[in-house]
């Protein structure tokens, strides 16, 4: 039998006979991934919910302060910040619910407009040359847009999404918004073939669901941000996607998608990507206070002229009690010579000559203390790259290794991940 969704401050708010807003076919906004992502029942992102009026409130973000070391040849240190906070606002309107809501980063101030290191990470690009072994920042505008959702009958609703600055129905849900990697600072090596267009400037979905799927379709901007990350890039619809997304039960979340972006990276303007993604999340709670969540995802990318391009990823976090966080990934993928600049003196590689890498990254948080219905973690994560023998000369090795040491700030979460806001029930989490 499914594990039934867990009590958190919504169930909370019911109780205590708080004005909530509708929540089509009954699904809450517990619910909502990224985007218009959902993620399963019986886990939750951390967030805080409150009333103001009719309206219910719900804010959600992390931050993070780390010193980040990347070993061999193309290795680099930094000391920053990543971070990143989301509001969002339902209210009833025409009998549906209608949720404004806005997402806002400052890592092009805290890790630099060329972000962070990270080894073997390519996409993107600063000073108008294509970033490898960092992972660009996001920017400041990271969303900001508005859902409609309504039903229609007892068992169907619609969903309308606009955003200058949002995300197409493309892809899983992205990295920072996985229960399974939300606890992991650093972005997955197949960001650009798995979830990538989660910043994109413009965007309109139209969509139909179930209490159990979900059908999407997009229209958006393929273009990648900018090197400018404090302004909106020029609102464009050159592309599009559609997804089907399926929660058999409480504990599922599984997706599929299709997608074409039209000039996705400036330094490769004449280049098109057909886009396959496809996604299978598992959660559920974990003893009396925590919750596990693991998540495969695959992302694959074909461009005229070239062979497909796969990236697989399987990773996992699992909130043990109060305390004790640890978090995994594993990845493979190919990426050519290009991508990861390869193509130039000494190497001298074919620019679509492909190579196979991969990553295991392990990581562990340790809460210290906390305020203000958050908590403070401190954590350490290591990751061990595998590159081919070909790259050896380029890496100083075919196993580079990277680490982070870092302060988490993050809501308090409550047992089965539901997050302490406005009235607190105590479920062994303090």
């Amino acid at each position: 039998m499914a594990a039934m969704p867990s009590m958190g401050a919504r169930d909370t708010m019911k109780m205590a006979g708080a004005p909530l807003v509708p929540e089509p076919l009954g699904i809450s906004m517990d619910r909502a991934g990224s985007g218009t992502t959902w993620i399963p029942d019986a886990v939750s992102l951390p967030s805080k919910h409150f009333m103001a009026g009719g309206w219910e409130m719900m804010l959600h973000g992390f931050a993070f302060g780390q010193y980040n070391w990347q070993g061999g040849t193309r290795g680099a240190s930094q000391a920053g910040s990543l971070n990143w906070i989301m509001f969002m606002a339902s209210h009833e309107l025409f009998g549906g619910r209608v949720q404004p809501r806005t997402m806002l980063s400052l890592d092009p101030w805290t890790v630099t407009p060329r972000g962070y290191p990270l080894l073997l990470q390519t996409g993107e690009s600063f000073h108008g040359e294509p970033l490898h072994d960092h992972q660009h920042p996001h920017d400041f505008w990271m969303e900001l847009g508005a859902t409609y959702e309504r039903a229609i009958s007892k068992t169907l609703g619609f969903e309308l999404y606009a955003a200058p600055s949002g995300e197409p129905a493309l892809g899983p849900v992205a990295f920072m918004h996985r229960p399974s990697a939300m606890d992991n600072p650093t972005a997955p090596l197949g960001h650009h073939w798995q979830d990538a267009t989660h910043v994109s400037f413009g965007v309109l979905t139209a969509g139909i669901f179930t209490h159990w799927w979900k059908l999407e379709g997009s229209v958006f901007n393929g273009r990648e941000p900018d090197e400018n990350r404090w302004d909106f890039d020029p609102i464009k619809l050159d592309s599009y996607s559609g997804r089907l997304t399926v929660n058999p039960d409480s504990n599922w979340a599984l997706s599929a998608a299709y997608g074409y972006l039209e000039s996705p990276e400036a330094h490769d303007p004449t280049q098109p990507v057909h886009r396959i993604t496809a996604s299978a999340m598992y959660g559920r709670p974990l003893g009396s206070a925590g919750e596990w969540t693991t998540s495969f995802v695959y992302g694959a990318n074909k461009m005229p002229g070239v062979r497909l391009s796969n990236s697989v990823l399987l990773e996992s976090e699992a909130i043990l009690d109060h305390r004790n966080t640890v978090f995994g990934r594993l990845e493979t993928l190919q990426k050519t010579a290009d991508e990861l600049v390869l193509d130039v003196s000494p190497f001298n590689f074919v620019p679509d000559r492909e190579f196979g890498i991969g990553a295991a990254t392990l990581g562990y948080i340790r809460e210290i203390g906390g305020f203000s219905g958050a908590t403070i973690g401190l954590g350490v994560s290591g990751t061990l790259n595998v590159v081919p023998s070909a790259l050896i000369d380029a890496y100083g090795s075919r196993t580079p290794l990277g680490g982070l040491v870092f302060l988490r700030r993050r809501p308090t979460i409550n047992a089965g991940g539901m997050a302490a806001g406005g009235m607190h029930v105590d479920h062994g989490r303090h």
